[in-house]
C-alpha cells in the first residue's frame, strides 16, 4: 500500500500533467470542455454551409495579417522602379506601388493576394447561400431570431469590408468604385456633402483616403465581424443545433455525432479541403490584375469596370434607376442615385427583421428546433424566390455593358428588359414558386394515404386495372406527416385585460390579412388525418 500523499504523486506525475492540473485549477478548462466537448451536432450536407463562411473567414484573417507586412497605405505619389517593366518610371500611390512589389516581388505575393481575394468572394457566396438555407427551412425561428440578425449584419459588414479591401490598391478600377461611392455619399440630401468631406478629408480624391479605408479594413470591420462570428457560435452550441425532422428526432433531443472526436475530426479535414480548394482557384484563375489597369487617375474610368459580385446588386439598381433629379428650395436631390441606394437598405432591413413579422402573423411562442421542408411552407419559400429573382435581375442590371459587348446586343434594350424584369419577375417567381409547393404538398399527400407507385397494373376480378401502390415505411411516413400547420387567425379583434374582445385594430386586421396568405385557403394543403390513412390502409378507400 502506498504512502505517497497527493502532492508527492502529483510532483511525479509528468510535467503536461502537472500543466494542465495548474490551468485547470485556475481556468477551469477541464470541467468547461467536459460539458461542451461531447455535445451533439446533426449530420447533414447543408449544415457545411456555415463552416464554409467561418473557414473562409479564417483564411481571410491569415492571409491578410501577411499581406499587412508588405502593404503601405499612402497616397504620396512616387515613381516605379519595381520588376514590373511596362510600368517603369511611372508616377503612383505608394499603395498602388506596394500592391505591384506583392505581387511581382514578395515570394508567393501574388498567390496570396489571390487566395485572399478569393476567401472573401467565397466567404460572402457562403453567408448568402447558409442564409437562404437558415430562410428557406425556418432555422430562423425562436430561439434562434437574433443569431439571423447577427448573420445579415455579418452579410452587411462582409460586403463593405470586401468594398474597402479590393479599393486599397488604389488601381484604376478600385479608383472608379471610389468614384461610384463618392456619388452615392453626395446623392444624401443635406449631409451628403459633410459626409463625402469627412470620409476624403477633402476635395475628392483628398490624400487620406487610402490610410482611412486602410484602418476600417484591416481593425475595424474585422474586428466587429469577429465578435460577432464568435457571438453566433456561441449562441449555436448553447440553443443546440437545428435538425430535419426524422424518426427519434424532436424539439427536445439532437440526433448526431459528438463534437469530440468526431466532428472536430471531420471539421478539420473540411478545414484543408476548403483552403486547399480555394488556393487551388488562387493559382489557377487570375483575379484582379491591377498592373493591367495601371494607377487611378481622377480624369480616367476602366472600361468595362465591374465591382465584385457582391456589390453586383447596388451596381445594377443605380443602371436600371432613370437619371430623376428635382430641385426643392435651390438644392437638386438626385433620386436616380439616392432612391436605389436607399431601397437597398430597406432591403437589408426588411430581411433582419423578417422573423419578428413571420413570429407576429403566427402568435407562436414555442422553441423551434426541427427544420422545415420548403414545400411545406409555400408562400415563405415563395417570398425567398422571389427575393432571389429581383436581386438575380439585378446583378444581370449591373452588367448590362458587358452583356451588350460580348453578346452584340442594344444596352438600352438591356436596361428596359431588366428594368421590367425586376418587377414584374419576382410576382412570377412567387406565383411560380408557390404552385410548385403546393403541387409538392398534394403528392406527399397522395404518397401518405396511398403509398408510392410500383408501376405495376393488377387486374381486379370484376376486370376493373388498378396500379398497385407499396405502403410507405414509417420513417418516411414520419418524414412527410411531421410538419405543424398553423391555422389562420380568422378575426381582428382586439382582446381587452377582461377577455372580452374589443374593437378591431389596423395592426390586428393586417396579421389576419397575412396569416390568411400565409396559412388559408390555396396558402397549403391539409395534411392527411389519422382517420384517413387508416380507411384506406384497411381497404376501405380509394386504391
Amino acid at each position: 500500500m502506498s504512502t505517497e500523499s497527493p502532492t508527492e504523486a502529483r510532483g511525479k506525475a509528468p510535467t503536461g500533467e502537472r500543466f494542465a492540473d495548474w490551468a485547470d485549477g485556475r481556468l477551469g478548462i477541464y470541467s468547461l470542455a467536459r460539458s461542451n466537448m461531447r455535445k451533439i451536432f446533426p449530420d447533414h450536407w447543408s449544415f457545411m454551409l456555415g463552416e464554409v463562411c467561418l473557414y473562409s473567414f479564417l483564411i481571410l484573417i491569415l492571409t491578410g495579417v501577411y499581406l499587412t507586412l508588405f502593404f503601405h497605405p499612402s497616397m504620396t505619389e512616387v515613381a516605379y522602379h519595381g520588376s514590373y517593366v511596362p510600368l517603369q518610371g511611372q508616377m503612383m500611390s505608394e499603395a498602388y506601388k506596394s500592391t505591384l512589389d506583392i505581387s511581382f516581388g514578395v515570394r508567393g505575393g501574388l498567390l496570396i493576394r489571390q487566395i485572399h481575394h478569393w476567401a472573401a468572394l467565397v466567404f460572402l457566396a457562403g453567408m448568402l447561400v447558409h442564409m437562404m438555407r437558415v430562410f428557406f427551412t425556418g432555422a430562423f425561428r425562436k430561439p434562434r431570431e437574433i443569431n439571423w440578425v447577427f448573420g445579415v449584419l455579418l452579410l452587411f459588414l462582409g460586403m463593405f469590408t470586401g468594398f474597402t479591401g479590393y479599393s486599397l490598391p488604389d488601381d484604376l478600377l478600385s479608383g472608379t468604385g471610389l468614384h461610384f461611392m463618392e456619388g452615392a455619399i453626395l446623392s444624401i440630401p443635406v449631409i451628403g456633402t459633410y459626409l463625402s468631406f469627412f470620409l476624403f478629408g477633402g476635395e475628392y480624391p483628398g490624400h487620406d483616403l487610402i490610410p482611412r479605408l486602410y484602418s476600417i479594413h484591416i481593425l475595424l470591420l474585422p474586428g466587429i465581424m469577429l465578435g460577432l462570428v464568435v457571438a453566433h457560435m456561441i449562441m449555436v452550441v448553447y440553443h443546440k443545433h437545428t435538425q430535419f425532422a426524422g424518426p427519434g428526432r424532436s424539439n427536445k433531443n439532437v440526433v448526431g455525432m459528438p463534437l469530440m472526436p468526431v466532428y472536430m475530426a471531420k471539421a478539420g479535414g473540411f478545414f484543408f479541403l476548403v483552403f486547399g480548394l480555394i488556393a487551388v482557384v488562387a493559382g489557377l484563375a487570375q483575379i484582379n490584375p491591377i498592373w493591367a489597369f495601371g494607377p487611378y487617375r481622377v480624369d480616367q474610368v476602366a472600361a468595362g469596370s465591374q465591382p465584385d459580385w457582391y456589390m453586383g446588386f447596388a451596381e445594377g439598381l443605380l443602371r436600371i434607376m432613370p437619371g430623376w433629379e428635382i430641385s426643392i428650395w435651390g438644392h437638386t436631390l438626385v433620386l436616380g442615385v439616392f432612391l436605389p441606394l436607399a431601397g437597398f437598405a430597406v432591403v437589408l432591413a426588411m430581411i433582419g427583421v423578417y422573423p419578428f413579422v413571420e413570429a407576429w402573423i403566427t402568435g407562436d411562442k414555442r422553441e423551434h428546433h426541427l427544420l422545415d421542408r420548403p414545400r411545406n411552407v409555400p408562400t415563405r419559400t415563395a417570398f425567398g424566390v422571389a427575393w432571389l429573382t429581383a436581386y438575380g435581375a439585378a446583378m444581370i442590371a449591373g452588367g448590362n455593358d458587358i452583356l451588350a459587348t460580348h453578346l452584340h446586343l442594344s444596352l438600352n434594350s438591356i436596361t428596359w428588359f431588366v428594368r421590367i424584369c425586376f418587377f414584374t419577375g419576382p410576382v412570377i417567381a412567387f406565383v411560380a414558386t408557390k404552385r410548385i409547393c403546393l403541387g409538392l404538398q398534394r403528392r406527399d399527400r397522395e404518397k401518405v394515404l396511398h403509398g408510392r407507385e410500383t408501376g405495376l397494373i393488377k387486374r381486379l376480378p370484376h376486370g376493373e386495372y388498378v396500379e398497385v401502390h407499396a405502403p410507405l415505411g414509417q420513417e418516411e411516413l414520419h418524414t412527410l406527416t411531421a410538419h405543424q400547420q398553423y391555422e389562420p387567425v380568422s378575426h381582428a379583434a382586439a382582446v381587452t385585460a377582461d377577455g372580452a374582445e374589443g374593437k378591431p385594430t389596423a395592426a390586428g386586421t393586417l396579421r389576419a390579412r397575412l396569416s390568411r396568405v400565409y396559412f388559408g385557403e390555396g396558402g397549403q394543403i391539409p395534411k392527411p388525418t389519422v382517420e384517413e390513412y387508416q380507411e384506406i390502409a384497411n381497404g376501405h378507400g380509394d386504391h
